[in-house]
């Protein structure tokens, strides 16, 4: 089944996989690749070199900026806000942006806070308003500013 984007949404990639859901005033640059059964919230701004897996649901008011990879079955919550330079100043960009990797089935609480360069490790759970310095481990829940590891995440299973 072909995707399906929002007659009010700016989708300029060529690479989105079928039964993808592209909502309205959502902006997806061209080389993007979204892959199948995803669903891209409204207000969604995804840069050119971001790739998202499988079932993803990326919900309203996120961006994903050059260097950010969502691999299958990822949850972003709503207004999530992601990073890829630790020294932003207007008008100078580094030679490269920091990579930041959300392993599958990881989720993401709404207005957390992600920093550039981290890796969130597969089935974690990041809680609402969370700031993210470091890498996240497997299969554990972090909360709070820093964040830091409160237990295992509910449901720990693999994702496959």
């Amino acid at each position: 089944m072909e995707p399906f984007i929002h007659k009010l949404a700016d989708v300029q990639s060529e690479h989105i996989g079928e039964d993808t859901k592209i909502w309205q005033f959502s902006t997806v640059l061209k080389d993007a690749v979204i892959g199948k059964n995803c669903n891209i919230c409204a207000n969604v701004f995804i840069e050119n070199d971001v790739k998202v897996g499988d079932n993803v649901t990326v919900k309203c008011g996120v961006q994903l900026w050059d260097g950010i990879t969502l691999e299958d079955n990822v949850f972003v919550g709503p207004n999530v806000t992601f990073t890829n330079d630790k020294h932003p100043r207007s008008k100078v960009y580094p030679d490269k942006f920091w990579r930041t990797t959300v392993k599958k089935g990881a989720s993401i609480g709404g207005n957390a806070t992600i920093c550039p360069g981290v890796t969130i490790g597969e089935g974690a759970m990041v809680g609402a308003g969370a700031v993210v310095t470091k890498d996240v481990p497997p299969f554990v829940t972090v909360v709070g500013n820093p964040a830091k590891v409160i237990g295992i995440a509910p449901n720990k299973k693999t994702f496959s």
